[in-house]
């Protein structure tokens, strides 16, 4: 029997006639108008426009000029749970996920205490399954306390529901401690999720090393600290036999490492976040803390790489790196201010008004990289194909809106792209056969 790796709260499966919406799933070769059913949670029919009736009990939902797509999967969020809940909770995160049209989501455990052992995962399990509006996987530690001096028990974890391991926020410094992570992730399985960075050569640094940096008088981080751990733990993980997964991808040279590996056979994958792809670190001129974010905005030849590598297929998905703070946390001089931004309910109208409109990058490539994080971890990737659990999202793409005016469902405000207007509006969220998002966005107390 499969261990269960998604969990989220009791919800009434969907039934749902959209009507005349364009369907586009680039997997499913799919991208048309239709009629799409939704009955007992499970996309039960689709036909052309008009073709199909709604039967009794299923609610039927005009979707002419609106665009349903596969829902996304984000295989990195920080939730801040257990410990940190007035940064987020699993009830407001996962609302955020479920106003950005996620089905699915998988939390770091860089929380207080650290996510590194069963007890704790089972306990987090169990309140996800309360109140998780969309659902949640789980990566807990590879090392204690992120300490990276002592190995977590990654078997018991795995049988207890992780989908994988991480340090997120803090890098497997040790090369020897690296290894024997992926020896012991031969015997378990799971993914290897890597925050990349060397801290010799990070330092204390705040933004990316770079003109930008040396004009504004700020410690820089080099890009060098991503990429020579990249190309490092590659090696490690192709000599072992292991599975690596890359977070956060942020740099030229970075790209063309993951590049390399791949073309070399090492079972190895990466993620970029939609602040790196459309953002560099010209932002950070104005010292809003907001543009502070670990791996730093880099150059726009960095950015330009990341799009490429997208657009290729080096790095093989987008993941939001969601990291919620209060407000008083941000809201210090910019070299105080903790990393992080959030980025659920943004990602999507990001990449499409910056990247898609432009024509910098097709639509259907950007639903299938959105999509793409649920089958680097062994998950069922979201379809619109008949039998499949409803994992759906409708959206206005003509539709226009102020990043931040009404609020956020998250109970973090620390949006890099507050204020700016944005084309792409969420409209119905549908994630494991159950309706969990309806415009207007519905802010948590």
């Amino acid at each position: 029997m499969s261990v269960p790796r998604l969990f989220h709260a009791p919800a009434v499966p969907a039934a749902l006639l959209l009507r005349g919406v364009h369907a586009l799933d680039p997997r499913a070769d799919l991208d048309a108008p239709a009629d799409v059913l939704v009955r007992d949670g499970r996309i039960a029919e689709i036909g052309p426009p008009g073709s199909l009736a709604a039967p009794d009990g299923v609610e039927a939902v005009e979707g002419e000029g609106l665009h349903l797509f596969p829902a996304f999967f984000d295989p990195h969020v920080h939730l801040r749970t257990p410990g940190q809940e007035h940064k987020e909770t699993l009830a407001s995160g996962t609302a955020a996920a479920a106003a950005g049209g996620y089905c699915g989501i998988v939390a770091m455990p860089n929380t207080s205490p650290t996510l590194d052992s069963a007890p704790l995962l089972r306990a987090l399990i169990e309140q996800a399954r309360r109140e998780a509006r969309v659902p949640v996987g789980f990566m807990p530690a590879i090392t204690r306390a992120l300490a990276g001096a002592e190995l977590t028990d990654m078997a018991e974890l795995r049988d207890a529901g992780a989908l994988g391991f991480t340090d997120d926020g803090k890098p497997v410094a040790a090369a020897g401690m690296l290894r024997r992570a992926l020896q012991y992730q031969r015997l378990c399985g799971g993914v290897l999720a890597l925050h990349e960075e060397d801290p010799s050569l990070s330092g204390h640094g705040v933004m990316h090393e770079g003109a930008a940096s040396a004009r504004l008088g700020m410690a820089g981080i080099p890009s060098i600290s991503e990429s020579t751990m990249v190309a490092r733990d590659a090696a490690l993980a192709a000599y072992e036999g292991g599975r690596v997964h890359f977070q956060h991808l942020s740099c030229v040279e970075s790209v063309q490492a993951l590049a390399a590996w791949k073309a070399a056979g090492a079972h190895v994958s990466g993620e970029a976040s939609p602040h790196h792809l459309t953002l560099t670190d010209e932002s950070v001129r104005s010292l809003d803390s907001r543009f502070k974010m670990n791996p730093p905005l880099r150059t726009e030849p960095d950015r330009q790489a990341l799009i490429a590598g997208l657009r290729d297929g080096t790095i093989d998905c987008v993941a939001t790196d969601h990291a919620p703070h209060a407000r008083h946390e941000k809201e210090v001089p910019f070299e105080e201010a903790p990393m992080g931004v959030t980025g659920l309910e943004t990602a999507f109208p990001v990449l499409y008004t910056d990247l898609v409109l432009p024509g910098l990058l097709p639509l259907g490539l950007v639903i299938e990289r959105m999509t793409a994080g649920a089958a680097l971890l062994a998950l069922d990737t979201p379809r619109i194909a008949v039998g499949e659990s409803a994992n759906l999202a409708l959206l206005d793409l003509a539709a226009e809106w102020e990043v931040g005016a009404r609020g956020y469902a998250s109970k973090s405000a620390n949006s890099c792209f507050e204020g700016r207007a944005l084309r792409g509006v969420v409209r119905l969220t549908v994630a494991a056969g159950a309706v969990v998002h309806r415009a207007p966005v519905e802010v948590p107390a």
